[in-house]
């Protein structure tokens, strides 16, 4: 085990530079992240840890000095000052690492398991039948990202059976007459997103952003946003009073959306019968979940 752990000095001079400290730190973790899945993410939590001490090192070289706020080192080395804090409350609260290092071996093997339950397949069928109509719709769709694990890439499939473009189209929504529809896509997918509201007959009015407050994965840019196109048909009720096409909230579980969206939903869009959640993660007062029960 000792051999696949991250290893690196410490700084103890008030002079080093923390943004080249924590660069170096990354790139660290990011060389070992090349044993599997549990063992990246293994690392990825050490290399917190390791971070945490060299922010507490660098305050240290200020003594008899204020050290610069959270927010002016966020300038200093690029990083969110809330991580910034994290990292360095992770490390005065786990000073021992050997200790630390038996924490973060348990994370890991639990994250891990749970990733990998969402690969299991599922017994259900993915969609129980839809009957009735609603006047309120959310819908997360199983984009076809083809994210069977990899230890390369080191993604997490989808919670559900993902569905071709084609059988996307083809997908029937309980809607009715007066209808508003949340459509949940991110980057990869917004063009077929907006398809899917000109195949599903929907007025696309805005798209609304969810930042998640920490960085994600991505190829040509780290993504911290998801998206949801908001479109309507017929004349349906709405009641807007300072709601904003911004929601700023750290990410839960896998693809599990915020509460604080659906409450958005629910004061924007009354109704007297229940709200449309499709491929739900989760049950929710006065929404009507179709699909698997995660």
């Amino acid at each position: 085990m000792e051999d696949k752990i991250i290893k690196i000095k410490s700084i103890l001079t008030k002079k080093f530079n923390l943004k080249n400290r924590l660069d170096e730190i990354d790139n660290i973790v990011k060389k070992a992240a090349q044993d599997g899945y549990l063992w990246s993410r293994f690392n990825i939590i050490i290399g917190e840890w390791e971070k945490g001490k060299a922010i507490e090192e660098y305050i240290r070289g200020f003594r008899g000095v204020n050290p610069p706020s959270y927010y002016k080192l966020e300038k200093q080395t690029n990083r969110y000052h809330t991580d910034l804090k994290r990292w360095h409350n992770l490390y005065k609260n786990n000073p021992d690492r050997e200790k630390y290092i038996l924490i973060a071996k348990k994370q890991a093997e639990s994250w891990t398991e749970r990733a990998f339950e969402y690969r299991r397949p599922k017994e259900k069928n993915i969609l129980a039948p839809i009957e009735g109509i609603h006047e309120v719709i959310v819908i997360d769709p199983p984009w076809p990202y083809g994210t069977e694990y990899n230890k390369e890439t080191r993604r997490v499939a989808s919670p559900y059976k993902e569905l071709s473009i084609e059988q996307l189209n083809a997908f029937k929504l309980p809607v009715a007459d007066n209808c508003v529809l949340w459509l949940w896509t991110t980057h990869k997918f917004i063009r077929d997103a907006f398809n899917l509201l000109d195949v599903w007959e929907f007025d696309y009015k805005l798209t609304f952003v969810w930042d998640k407050e920490k960085l994600g994965i991505g190829k040509w840019l780290r993504c911290q946003a998801e998206f949801c196109l908001l479109a309507i048909k017929g004349k349906p009720r709405w009641n807007l009073t300072n709601e904003r096409d911004v929601l700023r909230i750290p990410r839960g579980k896998h693809s599990e959306k915020p509460d604080e969206f659906y409450n958005m939903v629910k004061k924007l869009c009354p109704t007297k019968g229940e709200y449309a959640d499709i491929f739900f993660r989760k049950e929710r007062l006065g929404w009507r979940g179709y699909g698997d029960k995660l």
